[in-house]
């Protein structure tokens, strides 16, 4: 390394193989006017965000096929977040109306519930959580598909 060019590859590929190994997404060195930064590019990560956002915008004409009002489906949605039969979900992850893909949806509408009745399951990080019935009814309405994205607080369902 010259005083002419500072730029050491060797380090480079030494930083660059240390976050390869560790969970680290960036690390940053500096050697007196020397500053090198290596990030892991999570152009991925990113791109399926996008690319799973429109299949959370597309399932509520699915839902509307549970709801009588198909144009009024997605306002419903969250206008029932303050009804007092919503199941909101409590986290963020991917919902799941079933066990596996060839066993039947835990719940439809018109399906009567106990309190503690398995609805259905919310994957964060790799953990399937059971989203339980908080009290006894019958499912009147469902918001989401198998498969989809949901938000903190955003209704699942409604218990009546």
């Amino acid at each position: 390394m010259s005083k002419q060019d500072p730029f050491d590859p060797d380090l480079v590929r030494q930083l660059a193989t240390l976050i390869a190994e560790t969970d680290l997404t960036e690390i940053e060195v500096e050697k007196g006017d020397l500053r090198i930064r290596v990030a892991r590019n999570l152009t991925a990560a990113t791109i399926q965000v996008p690319v799973t956002a429109p299949a959370a915008a597309a399932p509520p004409p699915l839902p509307a096929a549970s709801v009588p009002s198909s144009a009024a489906a997605e306002p419903d949605a969250k206008a029932l977040a303050s009804h007092p039969g919503a199941v909101l979900s409590p986290m963020v992850g991917t919902a799941y109306r079933r066990p596996s893909p060839e066993a039947k949806p835990f719940v439809e509408v018109g399906s009567r519930v106990e309190s503690g009745a398995r609805l259905l399951l919310v994957e964060a990080m790799k953990t399937f959580n059971d989203i339980v019935a908080p009290r006894a009814g019958t499912v009147t309405a469902i918001f989401i598909e198998d498969g989809q994205p949901v938000e903190f607080g955003e209704p699942l369902l409604v218990i009546e």
